[in-house]
């Protein structure tokens, strides 16, 4: 389990988020919404350990982890992926992000993101929406027990906006926790069994999908968020 105790971060003195205290299960999925500007990216980030400069304490197991040990356990979908496609070929990216490689393991997770045919091309010759399903096979290739997902459907159709969402479902399956920060309500829907809100870098509730209150709850804001 991973449990952040009085999470907070401030930036040139102000304060982009603050009191985060929350719990992520293994198994689970957990959407991250709220307004842009909420600090909903910058807490993702935190969690993974890619900013340093945070007050309070992330805890794994009961142990505290530092950020260099939380970028070892955690893998990160960025929402600009072009941050983090650092090889020639598309295979040699998925190739990258295993702990041992295996060829043939990334090539089967490539194909399950309809991208084998792709294989030995260069990720930065991609469109927008192959670049994020590279990321995303990346992330599932590295096994890494948190997994977290930055406005992953950016640029990506339904169909791979659903598979995207059959990826989160079996990454969670193997026992893994995924976090999806999204404004993307069926997205949520299909793969988040509970809802982090925060606005103004607070929590301001979070809820379990899995009653219908829950799902009420989500809607009405992505209302509330489109009037």
């Amino acid at each position: 389990m991973i449990a952040t105790s009085n999470l907070g971060m401030r930036f040139s003195g102000r304060k982009l988020f603050e009191d985060v205290n929350l719990k992520f299960t293994p198994g689970n999925c957990y959407g991250l919404i709220g307004a842009n500007g909420a600090g909903k990216s910058t807490f993702s980030r935190t969690l993974c350990g890619l900013h340093t400069n945070c007050t309070g304490k992330i805890l794994w197991d009961g142990k505290e982890l530092n950020a260099k040990s939380r970028l070892k356990h955690s893998y990160m979908v960025m929402q600009d992926v072009n941050h983090q496609l650092f090889t020639e070929s598309v295979l040699d990216e998925i190739c990258l992000s295993m702990r041992t490689e295996d060829r043939a393991k990334a090539e089967a997770v490539l194909a399950e993101m309809d991208l084998l045919p792709y294989r030995e091309r260069h990720p930065m010759g991609l469109s927008g929406g192959q670049k994020q399903r590279v990321a995303v096979a990346s992330a599932i290739a590295s096994e890494r027990p948190l997994i977290v997902f930055d406005e992953p459907t950016s640029g990506l159709d339904l169909f791979h906006m659903r598979q995207v969402a059959e990826v989160v479902n079996r990454i969670t399956e193997q026992g893994r926790t995924a976090v999806v920060v999204t404004h993307d309500p069926e997205f949520i829907l299909r793969c988040c069994k509970f809802v982090i809100h925060m606005e103004h870098g607070k929590i301001q509730e979070s809820y379990s999908l899995c009653e219908p209150e829950g799902r009420e709850r989500l809607l009405r804001f992505f209302l509330n968020e489109m009037g």
